[in-house]
């Protein structure tokens, strides 16, 4: 180290806002030692500017840090990055020729990729007795620094880790290890202190994974675990997974005919049935009239563009690994992977007055983004997906109150759809383009929107965009995990690019600030949210199929024809007419999660009434068929999330 960098102060940002001074820099540990000795005893870890490192970690320059403990949230990820090395070590155990990879924690566990080993879920029993062996045996896990000619000989004979000796810890010497016992692994930490500190542990699943994620390296076994601090934890994760393998919206999907994803029209490229395309048309018309209720006006833009264009908005730079280019007559394009430029263009074909802002856009748009095969679930990330987008040119002044109203739209929906979700007000980053003051002045803006919403929220220091400050939503699926929906972002940086401009009230030009806002998020992981959330069973406006109407026998299929045409003309409806018994038609209406069904038999049709049965089991004789009908509208018309028409009428 120069003298100049000891010299160097460093200052720290702690949670509550605090700082702490040091005459140069300082690791994790110390930090902790001098806020108290207590927590210095009890530092595992550090969140250096949102990364996760070891307590020996060195803070060279102005930061911010929270001190991770065994009562921390970040507690667990040590837990899970320790069980990755128990697993890796238990399986060279039992099988000596195995090749480790890589193995991170994740989320909700785990994962080690291999190679050079045939194991299946039945190899699981013998690896994880071996694992727990390791853990009652309580090793200290100890990091140790080797200089790189050593972790070069140590790795000659692997690969994957010569990879990552020569990319992640490219020019660094000493390299860090980690041990425990007579095992090593190469590793930049942190993890917990010693393995009888993993509480539980399970083994998942196995799959396939190309090393880093790319199709032409070669494939390799990647084993999925989990680790918790308690077996009790543990138990409530497994049931939770059991729970939500019912709701998996891949199960569903292909038990309602909804979507399917075939590998002969490529990866990630979602193929929607006639139920499917249902549900995503209502979806879209729900949204639509929200849109143009609050004064946006509908465009449409191109799926692909010459790359010119995305040189110019910044995306060629940033996401053409991501893209998908074609060469046409010596001339570059790219599918979109965002519908902001083709606005930002639409908005350049024309002068602006301050007095025709805001001028707000939206599209269903859809767009194109080449995640890695390996990465590639469901809907929950694809290839192919619709963004509701919209784009909003402001002038300054007009932030706060088009974001309140963008506020209150999400809001509302997420009311209508009775959907859990959090929210991250993201500030600005170390990176960023715009002047102190605009981004003070828009931070304080969208908090200020924040608060008068009422809304609890989490701030996400530097987690902004780099164009601007942002409020994100985020939906819970089934498994736990969390999912971006919608957001609200402001920009300083296309307007920019594009030299967007408008002519203000003292007859000069000035920069309009762009605004970014999707009320789902994307269509497809909107999608996949309500699928899991609703467990198939779609509020009767959204159902595909909203009315089934059951004759008990053929004689009466023309009474359900009249029924249908006189009474339900406007709804979704179909007749079984197939010649089963009423009690099979009644338990495939249930299995497809039809809202309600209609049984008719000779006393129903002599009488001029229905019998009205809904997928919660519920059953009422004897109804007017017009005051179901009058019911029915009203559930749609007001977008109830339940079926409960038995219920009112019976009472």
């Amino acid at each position: 180290m120069s003298k100049s960098e000891q010299e160097r102060s460093v200052s720290i940002e702690l949670p509550d806002g605090s700082q702490l001074d040091f005459d140069g820099p300082v690791t994790v540990e110390d930090v902790a030692y001098e806020i108290g000795p207590g927590l210095g005893e009890d530092c595992r870890a550090g969140r250096v500017d949102g990364d996760l490192v070891p307590p020996e970690y060195e803070i060279t320059e102005d930061a911010r840090l929270e001190i991770v403990t065994p009562g921390s949230d970040d507690y667990i990820h040590l837990i899970r990055h320790s069980a990755a090395h128990v697993f890796a070590q238990a399986l060279q155990r039992v099988y000596p020729e195995a090749e480790l990879a890589i193995g991170p924690w994740t989320d909700d566990g785990f994962y080690y990729d291999i190679s050079g080993v045939d194991i299946d879920e039945d190899d699981f029993p013998d690896i994880k007795a071996e694992m727990e062996s390791i853990i009652d045996a309580d090793y200290d896990i100890e990091r140790v620094l080797r200089d790189r000619e050593e972790a070069a000989e140590i790795y000659a004979d692997n690969e994957y880790k010569q990879d990552i000796l020569e990319t992640e810890a490219a020019g660094e010497d000493p390299i860090s290890f980690y041990v425990q016992d007579n095992w090593q692994d190469l590793c930049k930490g942190p993890h917990v202190q010693s393995t009888g500190q993993i509480g539980a542990i399970e083994l998942l699943q196995i799959a396939s994974a190309h090393w880093r994620g790319e199709e032409d390296n070669e494939m390799l076994t990647r084993v999925y675990g989990t680790a918790f601090e308690s077996e009790s934890d543990l138990e409530e994760f497994l049931e939770q997974r059991r729970k939500a393998e019912e709701r998996d919206h891949r199960k569903i999907g292909q038990e309602l005919n909804l979507f399917s994803i075939d590998g002969t029209t490529g990866p990630g490229l979602p193929l929607y049935h006639p139920n499917g395309k249902t549900v995503l048309n209502e979806l879209s018309d729900y949204v639509a009239n929200l849109n143009r209720d609050a004064d946006y006006r509908e465009v449409e833009t191109p799926h692909v563009f010459r790359t010119e264009l995305w040189k110019k908005s910044g995306h060629y730079e940033n996401y053409r690994d991501d893209m998908f280019l074609l060469d046409v007559n010596d001339e570059e394009y790219g599918l979109k992977p965002m519908n902001c430029p083709g606005h930002a263009t639409i908005f350049d074909q024309q002068q602006w007055s301050y007095r025709d802002l805001p001028v707000r856009y939206f599209e269903d748009g859809k767009v194109y983004r080449k995640e890695q095969r390996g990465e590639l679930s469901g809907l929950s990330r694809t290839w192919a997906f619709t963004i509701d987008d919209g784009h909003l040119f402001v002038r300054p002044d007009q932030i706060e109150d088009e974001v309140e109203a963008i506020m209150d739209i999400i809001l509302d929906i997420l009311g209508t759809f009775n959907l859990d979700y959090n929210v991250q007000f993201a500030t600005r980053p170390e990176k960023s383009v715009g002047s102190d003051e605009i981004w003070e002045r828009a931070e304080n803006q969208l908090e200020a929107v924040l608060e008068d919403a009422d809304v609890d929220y989490d701030v996400e220091p530097g987690d902004g965009a780099f164009y601007g400050p942002k409020i994100d939503f985020a939906f819970e699926d089934a498994l736990g995990r969390s999912w971006d929906g919608p957001t609200v972002q402001l920009d300083f940086n296309m307007p920019e690019r594009f030299d967007l401009s408008y002519v203000g009230e003292d007859n000069e030009e000035h920069r309009p600030v762009m605004i970014h806002r999707a009320l789902y998020g994307s269509y497809e992981r909107f999608f996949m949210v309500l699928m899991e959330h609703y467990n198939g069973k779609f509020p009767p406006w959204l159902a595909p199929e909203q009315v089934r109407i059951l004759p008990i026998s053929d004689d009466q299929i023309p009474y359900a024809k009249q029924i249908q045409n006189r009474y339900l003309g406007d709804y979704r409806v179909e007749i079984e007419d197939r010649s089963w018994t009423v009690k099979r038609k009644i338990r495939e209406a249930h299995e497809d999660r039809v809202p309600y069904m209609l049984i008719l038999g000779s006393n129903e049709e002599e009488d001029g009434t229905i019998s009205v049965r809904d997928r919660k089991e519920q059953e009422v004789k004897d109804v007017d068929p017009e005051a179901f009908a009058e019911h029915l509208d009203t559930e749609v018309d007001q977008r109830r999330t339940d079926v409960t028409f038995v219920q009112t009428y019976g009472n």
